[in-house]
């Protein structure tokens, strides 16, 4: 399809900056199939939902991702800032670099503190570039490995706030809050399942005294979430691989309820990816540990997930695509434009809308 059939405008003032307080009171646009759309609120999810339902959330955790140092070349230095994307062994991490011609394999960077004079190097993080690919990726191979270089992540990184956010303000201690879901467990995410944001204890207590039980999947979002769309076809988008993991009790769980009635609901399109990478063409959800590279596009026919709770995407994004493909393309172009009208916060920090499988 033509990449351009996914775009529409938005104007600034819709680009959430910071998440709704208390979370419950972010909107929720809901787009049932066949009827027509209201505007409710994420407080009013459990009455939305039904008895049986089955939640699935994504519990990874975001690492401050976000690194900035200087490349090492003899007395002669430059800065460099690196966003990590994809973890390739306990001590490489692929990475998004600016400005990439910058570095030749080989080279060393020095991540945090830059000063060769560091207390115990426990400020700065050194690594070496071992590749460099297309589009500014480079594989860097660290100086520690493993929960070793986790903790040095934590202390050198920053958090990843999406561009469209991080180039009107800058990141604060507020954000190391904001940008972590009530799930998140486990470590190694670049990027928020930014769906999951809007859950709160007293949610969740309402939606299992619903009848609606909760389940974890993980995925690692990587920073490709954000890189856009060039091509002018769909058919020569090429995703970045993430890491993804459904335990054989989760995947026997969610057979069980969709064999008694029950609904799959899907918290953001991380879960939802997971879960269909995972899914057989006989629609049996199986365990899974390793990379999806699943890219959902309208003409896909999904065999996990039957409800779908997400933000408001960015136009001519690979998310909007996803979206159109589960509702359909005009039903989403109509509900966006509802959303813009109506004064919806978009993006990472904004509201939400609740989508039946068309």
């Amino acid at each position: 399809m033509r990449v351009d059939a996914f775009d529409f405008t938005l104007p600034e003032e819709r680009i959430a900056l910071r998440p709704a307080e208390p979370r419950e009171t972010a909107r929720l646009l809901c787009i049932p199939r066949g009827t027509d759309m209201s505007d409710r609120n994420i407080s009013d999810l459990p009455d939305l939902l039904r008895s049986g339902d089955v939640l699935v959330v994504n519990d990874t955790r975001v690492l401050p991702a976000r690194l900035n140092g200087v490349r090492v070349r003899g007395e002669a230095v430059a800065r460099i800032d690196a966003t990590l994307h994809k973890r390739e062994a306990p001590d490489r991490w692929r990475a998004f670099v600016r400005p990439a011609k910058k570095l030749k394999v080989g080279e060393r960077v020095r991540f945090g503190d830059t000063s060769e004079s560091s207390a115990c190097l426990l400020a700065s993080l050194d690594a070496e570039v071992l590749e460099k690919g297309e589009e500014g990726e480079v594989l860097f191979g660290f100086a520690f490995a493993g929960a070793a270089l986790d903790e040095a992540i934590m202390r050198v990184g920053h958090m990843p706030l999406p561009p469209y956010i991080a180039s009107k303000r800058g990141e604060d201690a507020q954000d190391e809050q904001d940008y972590q879901t009530l799930f998140a467990r486990e470590t190694g995410a670049v990027a928020a399942p930014t769906a999951g944001l809007h859950f709160t204890p007293a949610l969740i207590s309402a939606l299992e005294a619903r009848g609606v039980a909760v389940h974890r999947v993980t995925l690692h979002v990587g920073a490709g979430t954000f890189l856009p769309v060039k091509v002018d076809d769909t058919a020569d988008h090429r995703m970045h691989s993430e890491y993804g993991v459904i335990t054989q009790e989760t995947a026997d769980a969610l057979n069980l309820a969709r064999a008694k009635g029950g609904r799959v609901v899907a918290v953001g399109t991380t879960s939802l990816r997971t879960l269909e990478t995972a899914t057989g063409d006989d629609n049996v959800i199986r365990a899974f540990a390793g990379d999806t590279a699943i890219f959902i596009t309208p003409g896909y026919r999904f065999k996990a997930v039957d409800v779908l709770l997400t933000n408001f995407h960015l136009p001519r994004s690979t998310l909007f695509m996803l979206v159109s493909a589960f509702s359909g393309l005009d039903r989403m172009q109509t509900a966006y434009a509802h959303a813009i009208k109506a004064g919806y916060r978009f993006y990472s920090y904004g509201d939400a809308c609740l989508l039946e499988r068309a």
